[in-house]
């Protein structure tokens, strides 16, 4: 006789072989645990990097040349993971890693700027800056929280708190747009391929 528990964890696939969706589903969980954990590990070590790196003997230039580079770099990243999402296999999971990837990136690269820009030039702020401060102040800044317990008070202070809070309102917007494209994208490519290969496998079992 038959165990009708065991034939319930089994798919008849065609050929004659069978494919248990427990192990289907166990699989699928731990790489959405690992996508999870890798986006923790690189968010963390982001943070690590902008307390480890040397950022207080920069001036006026350094400043001008942290942000502009800086802002290259989140562009490029966000670039190259778009291109990563509409290529890769799970293109949910991989939107999920590049938008903590993207995020931690720009939020670092506003702290530092602003670390920095107290650094040379004292005062720009209402009270001096350590990196925990910058760091906070960044986020209480992106999250539109703003306790008003630190606020700038230089004129270039000011342009780069409003140029962080365009970018942000871009990357919320814009960036978002982009990488539920590039999900569907990848979604319609991993479709396409499902499709091609079950027709070249029919094709394969019709032939004498």
């Amino acid at each position: 006789m038959t165990d009708p528990a065991a034939a319930r964890e089994q798919v008849s696939e065609p050929g004659g072989t069978a494919s248990p969706p427990v192990r289907s589903t166990r699989s699928g969980r731990l790489v959405t645990a690992a996508v999870l954990v890798r986006a923790g590990l690189i968010a963390a070590a982001l943070i690590a990097a902008y307390y480890l790196l040397p950022l207080d003997h920069g001036g006026g230039a350094g400043t001008t040349a942290l942000l502009v580079c800086g802002l290259l770099a989140v562009a490029g990243v966000f670039a190259w993971e778009v291109r990563t999402i509409m290529h890769s296999p799970n293109p949910r999971l991989k939107a999920v890693e590049a938008l903590a990837a993207t995020v931690a990136l720009y939020l670092v690269l506003f702290a530092g700027t602003y670390y920095v820009l107290e650094q040379s030039a004292t005062g720009s702020f209402n009270e001096p800056l350590t990196k925990t401060d910058a760091l906070y102040f960044t986020l209480t800044t992106f999250t539109t929280v703003g306790y008003g317990d630190i606020n700038a008070r230089s004129q270039t202070a000011r342009v780069v708190t409003m140029l962080q809070m365009a970018g942000g309102l871009m990357l919320v917007f814009v960036a978002a747009r982009i990488l539920a494209y590039a999900v569907q994208t990848g979604l319609r490519r991993r479709s396409g391929q499902a499709a091609g290969q079950d027709e070249g496998g029919r094709q394969t079992e019709g032939r004498p």
